[in-house]
């Protein structure tokens, strides 16, 4: 059984590097930002440990305990806390907590903590297994949570879904875990790129051949439709098609058999379809460019994938997440990315989304000196990104100026102190005391 942990930090980027490297240890690793975020993944499942910062943007990790001891939960609890907090660290022992570990974090004690609170509950550390570099992270974000939901819900039935979104946004691995999610799980996937396939080859490709059947048909050819047979067939960029193979498509749909070209035979075929594309295929009806039946067989069930920037709370997890596939397709060993090139992967836009990063991601590996990918290697277009604002000490302005600054900061960051702290100048003990003497709620 590999052991599980909880994270409870608000500091996204502190806390995604410690739930890779704790990953990379061998624990299944979790993360909640609030004290409210936690408490529901508390009451969902059972954590082998709980890791939790004493600073919270909502209550403290001491008001945790408090509840944890409420609900008569004896999950250990590590307390990670500043060098000047010591005394209420001493406070969230006496309150129930395990341990308590002094920011900045020092790896080697923090593993030696973990491994103490877990073993007196007498749980086996077990090694994670190898990573499959195939499998594909869903995020945390609301609009992944939201996306999988819909995947999981549409998965088991037998509804044709159409893909919706753009180029790099991962549309083929969704059309993977519906497939893997489904009753065909065991049965072929088989994936075709509309937009690759030349006109006169498209039939060919879709229903097979038999041989002599046209010039340069050497041997016979089974059709995409028959090696799926009784599993998925994925048409990537389905837009793409031209007229006369959407009316072939939309035969073999309805009829379920298709004849292979300079066959007299007809073969019957069952398959899942599931469609993707980047064009607004409502739009090339209106032009005749699409056929408005085919599109009706095609999409019974609607997906949005949405882009990078519309899920920024999922920027460092693919990123990490890339990063650990690099480092074993490069024969490298980096923990991670330094505090700056974290900001500034989380501030860029990603035209290119997760396609986009990963090319980033490998790369910036491949060329990183040390331990961190630095804000060096991220490559000119990330570099060039602007800046919404120069920070400047917040010493300089009065209190109401002051006020304003900070209340703005939170704003452009969805209340993120972090980020906040990183827009005005200062660490994150500062702001959290400018929050208390304005009255800011935290």
């Amino acid at each position: 059984m590999i052991p599980s942990i909880l994270i409870v930090e608000d500091d996204l980027t502190f806390s995604t590097m410690l739930k890779t490297w704790l990953g990379k240890k061998g624990f299944e690793v979790e993360t909640a930002g609030t004290n409210a975020r936690a408490r529901k993944q508390i009451a969902a499942r059972q954590y082998d440990l709980i890791l939790s910062d004493l600073r919270l943007p909502d209550q403290d990790g001491i008001h945790l305990l408090s509840w944890l001891r409420s609900k008569e939960c004896t999950t250990p609890v590590i307390i990670m806390t500043s060098y000047a907090e010591i005394q209420t660290a001493v406070q969230a022992m006496k309150q129930g907590a395990s341990d308590y570990i002094s920011k900045p974090v020092q790896p080697d004690e923090l593993l030696k903590k973990i491994h103490e609170a877990i073993h007196k509950q007498q749980i086996p550390v077990t090694p994670v297994p190898e990573f499959n570099s195939q499998n594909f992270l869903e995020g945390e974000s609301e609009a992944a949570r939201q996306l999988y939901n819909y995947v999981k819900l549409v998965a088991p039935t037998q509804m044709s879904v159409l893909i919706n979104g753009a180029s790099g946004t991962g549309k083929e691995y969704v059309a993977h875990r519906i497939h893997e999610l489904s009753k065909r799980a065991g049965k072929p996937f088989i994936a075709i790129d509309c937009g690759s396939i030349p006109k006169e080859l498209a039939a060919s490709e879709f229903f097979g051949h038999i041989k002599g059947s046209f010039t340069g048909a050497l041997h016979d050819k089974r059709g995409a439709f028959e090696e799926a047979n009784g599993g998925t067939l994925f048409l990537d960029e389905v837009g793409n098609l031209s007229y006369e193979v959407q009316i072939q498509l939309l035969r073999a749909l309805q009829e379920r058999r298709i004849r292979p070209i300079g066959s007299n035979k007809e073969i019957e075929v069952d398959v899942r379809l599931i469609s993707a594309t980047n064009e607004n295929l409502t739009e090339a009806i209106s032009k005749g460019n699409f056929r408005e039946d085919l599109y009706h067989r095609l999409n019974e069930f609607t997906l949005y994938m949405p882009s990078l920037k519309e899920r920024p709370e999922d920027i460092l997890l693919f990123a990490n997440f890339f990063l650990d596939q690099a480092n074993r397709e490069l024969e490298r060993d980096l923990i991670g990315f330094d505090a700056a090139a974290s900001e500034a992967l989380q501030k860029y836009d990603w035209p290119g989304n997760l396609r986009q990063l990963k090319n980033v991601v490998k790369r910036a590996t491949l060329l990183a000196q040390g331990d961190f990918i630095t804000i060096r290697e991220l490559g000119e277009d990330i570099l060039r990104q602007p800046v919404s604002f120069v920070p400047q000490s917040l010493n300089l302005y009065d209190e109401e100026t002051e006020k304003q600054r900070i209340l703005r900061a939170l704003q452009q960051t969805n209340n993120n102190k972090t980020k906040a702290a990183l827009l005005l100048g200062v660490d994150r003990k500062t702001l959290y005391n400018k929050l208390k003497l304005y009255n800011i709620p935290q």
